[in-house]
């Protein structure tokens, strides 16, 4: 039985929730405030964690960070009744891997989670060491060396160079790395692309006005080059 865990301190949303996914078939605990959240979590070790943004004690932004930091592998829904897009650019770059506004629709929630679980358990056994150039990465550890010394890249950063180096000399679009990275079919901007391989390259690449491996394809989208 797959465990969801659920941080959220409405007990009307609470109730909602238990009813949504215990009646599909998985097992839900519940988290009412920031404080105990993090307990929670490492208490239950979820599959899949269901996070508001907005709860007492400490806010969903530390909490995404903090689990994305312990188990990056761990797909977060952030639920909350923020509808502003910067809220929601912010916490897809802390590493959330979906965003429901409220309110919601059960169906649809339940929906996002059996989709993330699928990824899960499709997943294929996947290299953890890479290099590249003067490049290193381990994707156990979470660590990016260049040239031997340590360069600090979000979880999202991450996640688009791990894409990249899966799909070598492949050419592809924004909206797949949008999908593929984001999870998202839709995303307010495509810009949201650009500015993630511009730091990709700023970071990673001898002369980031010339890259060697991050290539833009005009018209069409970008290309890892080994």
């Amino acid at each position: 039985m797959d465990r969801v865990l659920a941080i959220e301190d409405d007990p009307a949303v609470q109730r909602a929730l238990r009813r949504t996914f215990e009646s599909a078939g998985f097992e839900i605990t519940v988290a009412s405030d920031g404080t105990s959240a993090m307990d929670v979590f490492r208490s239950t070790a979820p599959r899949v964690v269901i996070l508001d943004l907005r709860l007492p004690g400490r806010s969903g932004q530390d909490i995404c960070r903090e689990i994305k930091r312990l188990s990056p592998g761990v797909p977060i829904l952030v639920l909350s009744a923020a509808s502003d897009v910067v809220d929601k650019v912010l916490l897809l770059e802390l590493g959330a891997d979906d965003y429901v506004t409220k309110p919601f629709s059960p169906r649809e929630l339940l929906a996002r989670v059996r989709a993330a679980v699928r990824r899960l358990n499709q997943t294929p056994e996947k290299r953890e060491l890479y290099s590249f150039g003067d490049v290193e990465v381990n994707f156990t550890k979470m660590e990016l060396r260049k040239a031997g010394a340590l360069v600090p890249l979000t979880p999202q950063e991450f996640k688009m160079l791990r894409f990249f180096l899966n799909n070598e000399d492949r050419v592809i679009s924004r909206a797949e790395l949008l999908n593929e990275v984001w999870g998202y079919n839709s995303y307010p901007t495509t810009r949201t692309v650009d500015t993630h391989i511009l730091r990709l390259r700023q970071k990673l690449e001898r002369d980031p006005a010339e890259p060697l491996h991050f290539r833009t394809v005009h018209g069409t989208g970008y290309k890892f080059v080994r």
